[in-house]
């Protein structure tokens, strides 16, 4: 039988081609898929809760690769999907509902994350176990994630170096409702803090994420000063750095003159302004795992499996904030090494990234 790493290339490299002609769109429904492996079958429902759309990647990648997941896992588990819209009370709502249709495991990446925990309770009430998905909760059965505070660490040392290693920068944080978001600034603050020769002149954290918000705050900023003076920008996600992008270039600021902005989501506008030199890097953090192993302890719960030490993912289960976790691995794109990361790993293909304007960028660095 093929093994579920194998699995996972394949799913994820399915998911991948569907990913460039992706538009976003909330769900306020839930949608249901049924599983049509054979590795086991169960009946039983699982939930699946993520927050938003304005970030490309739940709804092009998390939510397939999941579904993809678990009916390659059991052949007659079935998934109902909600998004929140970033509306805390809507998930709110989404959780009862899916509870009320059925339940047996909840995966919830929560709109607030600290306001989660009332919806924990009223899952475990009813012997429904819960997942935390890439957001933090309080008192989950599970939780899974990436590296947050490194991930901050690492957008603010690329952010360091790219700028020659002192200027005035620019710091657009996430949403403070998401957990996520406090611990990517904590990480970003802990290098930029500690670097003398980088002073932050003004620092905003966004309600939502959006790339609206982030474009208006920075033009805001470059309307009290002068472009010239912003040495680099520390972006949180692929998203907001857009938006910042959009703002310099509506000042006036050359494409080739920009400074240097960080990123995260390995969103494929994003790879294609860092090979076209309009953003430093983002942050990789590879979903298909992220979602595997989501999927597989998610069936496990169902199926009255035990939940493993070491995923055949091939992570092991740890603590963090006394929840049982399985953490993940962020790795930082430049423009150096986008074919041994994002092409490498199939999360998208050269032709994906290679189109229109950015056909020559490509061709510079080597890929095709």
């Amino acid at each position: 039988m093929t093994s579920r790493l194998s699995r996972l290339a394949l799913i994820g490299a399915t998911v991948a081609l569907g990913a460039s002609t992706f538009a976003a769109c909330g769900a306020n429904e839930a949608t249901t898929d049924s599983g049509s492996g054979s590795d086991s079958a169960s009946g039983a429902t699982i939930a699946l809760l993520l927050p938003e759309s304005k970030t490309t990647r739940y709804e092009a990648f998390d939510k397939p690769l999941f579904e993809a997941a678990v009916a390659d896992l059991c052949s007659d588990c079935t998934v109902d999907y909600y998004n929140a819209d970033q509306d805390e009370s809507k998930q709110q709502q989404q959780l009862t509902t899916a509870l009320n249709a059925g339940a047996s495991v909840i995966v919830l990446d929560p709109v607030n994350g600290a306001g989660a925990t009332g919806m924990v309770s009223e899952a475990q009430g009813q012997d429904v176990p819960v997942i935390a998905y890439d957001r933090f909760i309080e008192g989950a059965d599970y939780y899974m994630s990436f590296d947050n505070e490194t991930v901050g660490k690492m957008q603010a040392e690329a952010l360091v170096d790219a700028m020659g290693g002192s200027g005035d920068i620019l710091m657009l944080n996430g949403a403070p409702s998401d957990p996520n978001a406090a611990q990517f600034k904590a990480g970003a603050h802990s290098v930029l803090d500690s670097t003398s020769g980088v002073t932050i002149l003004e620092e905003y954290d966004n309600p939502d994420w959006s790339p609206e918000n982030a474009q208006q705050w920075t033009t805001d900023q470059l309307s009290k000063y002068d472009p010239s003076e912003v040495a680099g920008v520390y972006a949180a996600n692929d998203g907001q750095a857009g938006g910042v992008v959009a703002a310099f270039t509506g000042s006036g600021v050359a494409r080739d003159a920009l400074p240097p902005i960080t990123g995260q989501d390995a969103e494929i506008a994003a790879i294609q302004r860092i090979l076209a030199g309009e953003q430093a890097m983002t942050i990789y953090k590879p979903i298909p795992i992220e979602a595997e192993t989501a999927a597989e302890i998610a069936v496990d719960l169902a199926t009255g499996e035990d939940v493993p030490d070491t995923t055949d993912t091939g992570v092991d289960q740890s603590t963090y904030n006394d929840v049982a976790s399985f953490i993940f691995t962020p790795i930082a794109v430049t423009q150096d090494n986008v074919a041994d990361t994002i092409i490498a790993d199939g999360f998208y293909s050269a032709s994906d990234i290679c189109t229109g304007d950015y056909a020559a960028a490509c061709e510079a660095a080597g890929i095709s």
